[in-house]
C-alpha cells in the first residue's frame, strides 16, 4: 500500500508541476485551485508512504516521478523540446526510480 501511495504522490506532483505552467499562462482561480489541490494530494500521499518507506527512498522516488513526468507532460502538452538526449536522460531518471523500488 505504501508504494501505491508513493506512486500516487508522484503522479500528483507531476500534475502539480504541469499546473504551475498552466497557472502562469491563464492566471485564473480555477487553475490556482487545481494547483493547490494537486500539491496538497501529493504531500498527503507522500506522508502516508513515508510511514513505512524510508525518507530518502520515498523522496527520491517522489521527485523522480514528478521530475520525469513533468518533463514528459511538458513535451506532450506545452510543446517542449523532444530532443533524443533529453528523452535518454528522462529515461535514466525513471530507471533509477525503478531501481530504488527493486532494492528497497
Amino acid at each position: 500500500m505504501a508504494w501505491i501511495s508513493l506512486v500516487l504522490a508522484g503522479v500528483f506532483e507531476m500534475f502539480g508541476v504541469s499546473l504551475i505552467n498552466k497557472w502562469h499562462k491563464t492566471r485564473n482561480w480555477n487553475s490556482l485551485l487545481l494547483l493547490i489541490l494537486a500539491f496538497g494530494a501529493s504531500f498527503l500521499f507522500l506522508a502516508i508512504a513515508m510511514k513505512t518507506i524510508p525518507m530518502g527512498t520515498a523522496y527520491a522516488v517522489w521527485t523522480g516521478i514528478g521530475a520525469s513526468g513533468g518533463a514528459i507532460l511538458g513535451m506532450l502538452l506545452y510543446g517542449e523540446s523532444r530532443d533524443v538526449k533529453r528523452i535518454i536522460f528522462i529515461a535514466m531518471i525513471l530507471i533509477a526510480t525503478i531501481g530504488l523500488k527493486l532494492v528497497s
